[in-house]
């Protein structure tokens, strides 16, 4: 019970820091200046927990998960400290890569972990509803608590407060895991495929970022160049005595429909947690609390959902509890697709709460079926791997929605023969800056900001209902595999 709760403490890491950066971001900017790369603070941490989360679970296979799992809070713990020291924005970004690279370790070891811990799959599902719950309430206290410390303190402690939760972390999982039965590997670490990998994916997601902002010039030698690095991974992978991504992972179909639909939930959830809130302020005008309350239902209603996959798993099977949780998901994006302009704020609240559902439902079983779905051997590398697509899922639907978003205002300012700009544009979802701009334009400005937003919910639903076919692909594989058990 300390080992996990000590684990949680690291979750609840991963969750502060992913949401109070973006309340900070405008007092880090207003002192260190750089605003040209102000992306860059948000994407170098997605980048290195993306490229590390691989390299963390075979790192955890030679060396132990208790060994890795150190290394990874020490990185965290070290990036924190160095991101709060920084003296310009350069500092900054290489600090959050630090950081992004323990992060990696931290959000995926510890589920490694679990599988030791509990091996009673509806014990670990109960586990994983409290990893939910701790996740949710850091989503939660993250913004409100960075928005104090900005205004108490200063933005340095921001990043200051991981420090002793990642240090107490370590110190507990050093007293109190017991990680004596673990079989550690004793072939040649891969390091040609390590490298390839990371060249090739931080090249590939680099590419991913600067679409829509760079021209294409620029990012097409960056993609074939990734290209090139991560076929040579996959040639090299195959010769290897100890891949870093094994090639038998995708020959079980079962994890391929795990690993399918890991990439297509997270890439439509993905539309939600990032778009409703503008939606709130931009079209119904909130201020930006209020807007960010939309998230609130959805933290709660999501450690439901996560809670309620093992009470379930009594009646339903494995694949039967994601259609559920499908399901739940889809309703609450046809309601935001429904609904126009004037669609009334408790309706946000609303959809949250069916998305938090589905989604805490969808994860938790999911990462326990990838688990039970792997070899015994391949659990750590199938498990990390699931965190890797979904990084990847994430990164990629991140860019094709400011590419769609970015073609309807620009769209809607054409057809507006000059009278709307996107400078004005840009002010509409900051309730400081909506009083500057004339009275009788943000009528018309809100439909073309809500064009943008539809067509984003729309691609996010297609994406569910990919996600229930495949999902219905992976009911007649469960079918089968039951009818095989039964004659045996």
């Amino acid at each position: 019970m300390i080992v996990t709760c000590a684990l949680l403490l690291s979750n609840a890491m991963s969750g502060i820091d992913n949401t109070i950066i973006n309340t900070a971001l405008p007092a880090i900017i207003s002192d260190l200046h750089g605003i040209e790369l102000m992306g860059w603070i948000v994407a170098i941490f997605l980048l290195g927990t993306a490229i590390s989360t691989p390299l963390w679970s075979k790192l955890g296979e030679h060396t132990g998960n208790k060994q890795a799992y150190q290394l990874a809070a020490i990185f965290f713990v070290v990036g924190s400290f160095l991101q709060g020291m920084s003296p310009n924005i350069i500092f900054l970004i290489a600090a959050r890569a630090i950081a992004g690279i323990g992060n990696g370790g931290l959000i995926s070891l510890p589920y490694i972990i679990y599988a030791n811990l509990y091996k009673n799959p509806r014990k670990r599902m109960q586990v994983l509803g409290f990893v939910s719950a701790s996740y949710s309430m850091a989503t939660i206290i993250g913004p409100l608590v960075g928005g104090y410390i900005v205004d108490a303190f200063s933005w340095h402690w921001v990043f200051y407060i991981n420090v002793p939760i990642g240090l107490i972390s370590a110190i507990l999982v050093q007293i109190y895991y017991k990680s004596t039965k673990e079989v550690r590997k004793t072939s040649p670490v891969d390091y040609r495929g390590a490298t390839l990998m990371t060249i090739g994916l931080i090249s590939l997601l680099s590419a991913i970022e600067m679409i829509g902002t760079t021209s294409w010039s620029i990012i097409a030698p960056i993609l074939i160049f990734a290209f090139i690095c991560l076929t040579a991974m996959v040639y090299f992978e195959s010769k290897a005595i100890d891949p870093i991504i094994p090639s038998r992972l995708f020959k079980n179909r079962s994890l391929l429909i795990d690993f399918t639909l890991f990439a297509l939930i997270w890439g439509a959830f993905l539309g939600f947690l990032t778009y409703v809130p503008m939606w709130a302020q931009g079209i119904l005008g909130t201020t930006a609390l209020i807007g960010g309350a939309t998230q609130i239902p959805s933290s709660f209603t999501n450690f439901m959902g996560s809670g309620s996959v093992a009470p379930l798993r009594k009646y339903f099977t494995p694949q039967k509890v994601i259609t559920t949780g499908i399901i739940t998901l889809t309703i609450a994006f046809i309601l935001l697709l429904i609904m126009g302009v004037k669609t009334p704020y408790w309706i946000l609240l609303v959809a949250g709460m069916f998305e938090g559902f589905g989604n805490g439902m969808c994860f938790n079983e999911l990462q326990v079926k990838v688990q039970q779905d792997a070899a015994i051997d391949d659990i750590p590398v199938a498990t990390s791997f699931s965190f890797l697509i979904r990084m990847l899922s994430q990164t990629f639907m991140a860019s094709i929605f400011g590419i769609i978003m970015n073609r309807a205002l620009y769209q809607g300012v054409l057809q507006s023969g000059g009278k709307i700009t996107m400078k004005m544009m840009n002010k509409l979802s900051d309730a400081a800056n909506v009083s500057s701009l004339p009275s009788h334009l943000i009528p018309a400005m809100r439909v073309i900001l809500h064009n943008g937003l539809q067509h984003i919910m729309l691609l996010a639903l297609i994406l569910m209902l990919i996600s229930l076919c495949v999902n219905i692909w992976g009911l007649h594989l469960e079918k089968q595999k039951n009818i095989s058990k039964s004659i045996l």
